[in-house]
C-alpha cells in the first residue's frame, strides 16, 4: 500500500462515520511540534495557518505542555459548584491583561460571542433602561462570530446561514468600515457595536484607518458598549497584544478565545469592567467547564508568556517580513491584493493561477500547510514561534506554486 492509498483509508474511513460539516485538506496529522506537522507516513508540513490562531505558541509548546501535565495530576474539574486554587488567578492575570476588572471565562469562542450578546443585552436592559425585548445589537456584514443560532442569525454568509432558520432578532447588519451605515443603525435601542478589529474568515479584512477609533467615539456619545471580537485578531497575532491597540482604541468589551487556551485546551472568556459583567446573578448564565481547573493552569502560562512580550515583537517583526515578501507578489501580479496586519495575511490569488483551494492544495504538496476562503483568498497565519528560515521557505513554496 502507497502512502496515498493509506492517507485515503483514513480520510475515507472519516467521512464514512462523521458528518460531513469541514472540507478539509486530504492530509492526516499525527504529528506536530513548533511550526511542524507529521502526517501518518511520515511526510512533514510547515503549519502556515496556526489552528485559525488557536496556536499561537506553537505545537507542543513545552511550557504550555508541562503546565497541562502539572494540573492533570491535581484536579481537572469541579464546576462552577464549587470554587477551585487557580480561579482567581486566571481572573485576576487576564482581567489585568486587558486592562479591566472581571473576566466571565467560557470554553469557546462561539460560546464567548453568546455570552458577549447576553452580557450586552442584559447591561442594556438593567443598565441604560432599553425598554424590555427592544435591545439592538449592530454588527458588521461578512462577520465571522461562530456557528451557533444565534450567531448565524446575524451572519451574511449564505453557507453559515441557510436552512438554519427562524433566526434571532435583534441584530443590524451594516456594511464593515462604513462609519456612515453605523451612526444611522446605532439608536436609543442600541445596546452595542460587535465588531471583529479584522474579519478574519471574510478574508482577513483591515477595517479603513480611523474607523475603529470613529466607532469608539461613536459608542461612548450614544452610551453603546463597544464589543471587540478578538478571538483570532487578539493575544498577540498583528504585533500586539490586542489588534484594536494599532488604532489605539480600548473597547468596553474584549471577547477572547482560541489562543487563550495555548493550543492545549478549549478556553475563552469575555472581559470588561465590573458595571458590565456585574449584571449578572447566580443562576442566570454558566457553563460545566467554563473556567475549570485545567484550563486556568494553561490559560494562566500563556498570560504569563504574552506579559514578556517577545511574542507580541515577533509577530511584528515576522508580519512586516511576511507583507514585504507578499506585496512583492502583488507588485508581480502573481496576486491581487494583501490584506493582513502582523503574521496574518489574507492572499487574493490572481484567476490565472486557479482559485484559493487549488493553490492551497498545491502549497500541501509542496508541504505548506494554508487554508482558503471565500474562492480566491489564501490565509497565512503561521505560530508565531515560526524561525524565519522556515517562513522564507513556506513563502518560496507560494513563489514557486505562482511561478513567481
Amino acid at each position: 500500500m502507497d502512502a496515498r492509498e493509506t492517507t485515503e483509508a483514513f480520510i475515507a474511513s472519516a467521512d464514512a462515520h462523521s458528518a460531513h460539516n469541514y472540507h478539509p485538506l486530504p492530509v492526516v496529522v499525527a504529528t506536530a511540534d513548533g511550526a511542524w506537522m507529521t502526517d501518518v507516513e511520515g511526510r512533514r508540513f510547515l503549519d502556515m495557518l496556526a489552528g485559525y490562531s488557536a496556536l499561537n505558541f506553537g505545537h507542543g509548546n513545552r511550557r504550555l505542555i508541562e503546565a497541562a501535565k502539572a494540573q492533570l495530576d491535581r484536579v481537572t474539574l469541579t464546576s462552577r459548584a464549587f470554587h477551585h486554587d487557580r480561579f482567581a488567578d486566571f481572573c485576576r492575570e487576564l482581567a489585568a491583561l486587558c486592562g479591566m476588572e472581571t473576566v466571565l471565562p467560557m470554553n469557546t469562542g462561539a460560546e464567548a460571542v453568546e455570552t458577549a450578546v447576553k452580557t450586552a443585552r442584559k447591561w442594556g436592559y438593567k443598565v441604560k433602561g432599553v425598554p424590555a425585548e427592544m435591545a439592538k445589537i449592530v454588527v458588521a456584514g461578512n462577520n465571522f462570530h461562530g456557528r451557533t443560532t444565534t450567531v448565524i442569525s446575524f451572519s451574511t454568509d449564505p453557507e453559515a446561514r441557510a436552512d438554519f432558520g427562524p433566526y434571532t432578532p435583534g441584530f443590524e447588519i451594516v456594511p464593515y468600515g462604513d462609519l456612515t451605515a453605523m451612526r444611522a443603525a446605532v439608536t436609543e435601542n442600541t445596546v452595542a457595536v460587535l465588531l471583529e478589529p479584522i474579519q478574519g474568515e471574510a478574508g482577513v479584512l483591515v477595517p479603513p484607518a480611523g474607523y475603529l477609533p470613529a466607532v469608539r467615539e461613536l459608542t461612548r456619545e450614544r452610551n453603546v458598549l463597544f464589543v471587540a471580537d478578538e478571538i483570532q485578531s487578539g493575544l498577540g497575532r498583528t504585533g500586539t497584544t490586542f489588534a484594536c491597540e494599532h488604532e489605539g482604541v480600548v473597547p468596553d468589551v474584549y471577547v477572547l478565545g482560541k489562543a487563550l487556551g495555548g493550543g492545549v485546551v478549549p478556553v475563552s472568556a469575555v472581559v470588561s469592567n465590573a458595571e458590565v459583567l456585574g449584571v449578572f446573578r447566580p443562576g442566570e448564565h454558566g457553563s460545566t467547564f467554563g473556567g475549570n481547573p485545567l484550563a486556568c493552569a494553561v490559560a494562566l502560562e500563556v498570560i504569563a508568556m504574552l506579559r514578556t512580550g517577545e511574542y507580541q515583537a515577533r509577530a511584528a517583526e515576522l508580519g512586516a517580513r511576511l507583507h514585504r515578501e507578499l506585496g512583492l507578489l502583488k507588485d508581480s501580479g502573481h496576486v491581487t491584493a494583501v490584506r493582513g496586519r502582523g503574521l496574518w495575511a489574507g492572499v487574493d490569488i490572481a484567476p490565472a493561477h486557479g482559485t484559493g483551494r487549488e493553490v492551497s492544495e498545491r502549497l500541501m504538496d509542496r508541504g505548506v500547510l494554508v487554508k482558503d476562503t471565500h474562492g480566491v483568498t489564501v490565509r497565512i497565519a503561521p505560530p508565531l514561534v515560526i524561525s524565519e528560515e522556515d517562513l522564507d521557505w513556506g513563502l518560496a513554496q507560494l513563489r514557486a506554486v505562482l511561478g513567481a
